[in-house]
């Protein structure tokens, strides 16, 4: 089965970001198997608009399960409901 997608939205300078950054790959190397991407909300003016106050958000293949603080739980959670 391929990895499951976990999409980390953050953006330069938000140590929120860096530390959901940190705990996902935290998550990694214990065990969970995912690919992580990153996308950079100043990228885009108008995710930048809806975003800006949410992140990080965090999204497991297109699902939503976490913003502000990053709830490794919800991750684990919709990472395991998908691996069944």
């Amino acid at each position: 089965m391929a990895d499951q997608v976990v999409t980390l939205y953050g953006r330069n300078g938000c140590h929120l970001c860096e530390e959901a950054r940190v705990r996902l790959e935290e998550m990694r190397r214990g065990g969970a198997s995912f690919t992580l991407v990153e996308v950079d909300i100043e990228a885009d003016p108008d995710m930048h608009r809806r975003m800006l106050e949410l992140i990080p958000v965090v999204e497991v293949d297109g699902v939503r399960v976490s913003e502000l603080i990053l709830d490794a739980d919800a991750v684990r959670a919709r990472l395991d409901t998908l691996s069944r």
